[in-house]
């Protein structure tokens, strides 16, 4: 599994960005988002009971991504059509405003080493990378427990102030001092 120091992988991928038919499919390519950090999370399957309340979680704290400078990416290895299908069935996914990333042909789930190997889906993996591109922050959960957003949020915030930040600090609060 890739992790911290390494390179993102290239990838180019069909996503799911809007519940109108017309607008709803887009591909997103790792060169994309130039200049800004991004939180890229996985989950295994759609239409199943844990990935929805992240989703809409991560959803949720997207403006206060966004204020952070950075862009939020989910993804499986459901197609877009599927994606889409899910987010017109689903309320809490409706509105969501970050692309869902269609990963069918398992291509960067392979390479990030993130596709579990007796489900032969993506696990419940989150990556935070900088705008350079190298993975700052990488967090893998069973398949069966949803993760939280908002540590992701809190790692993002310690990352970004580019010094040493002691344990469970929040922004604002005093960082720690050599």
């Amino acid at each position: 599994m890739l992790g911290v120091g390494q390179k993102f992988p290239a990838f180019e991928l069909d996503a799911t960005v809007s519940t109108d038919q017309k607008n709803a499919f887009k591909k997103i390519t790792d060169q994309d988002y130039k200049g800004k950090w991004k939180v890229y999370f996985f989950w295994p399957k759609d239409f199943t009971f844990v990935c929805p309340t992240e989703i809409a979680a991560f959803g949720k704290l997207n403006r206060e991504f966004a204020d952070r400078d950075a862009q939020i990416l989910g993804g499986s290895t459901d197609s877009e059509f599927v994606h889409l299908a899910w987010r017109n069935n689903h309320p809490d996914l409706k509105g969501l405003p970050f692309p869902m990333l269609a990963d069918i042909k398992r291509e960067l789930t392979q390479a990030l080493g993130i596709l579990d190997p007796n489900a032969g889906v993506a696990q419940r993996a989150t990556y935070v990378v900088d705008p350079e591109g190298i993975i700052r922050f990488v967090s893998v959960n069973d398949l069966s427990v949803g993760r939280n957003p908002g540590e992701v949020l809190r790692v993002l915030d310690a990352l970004q102030t580019d010094v040493l930040c002691p344990c469970n600090w929040q922004k604002g609060e005093p960082v720690l001092a050599v």
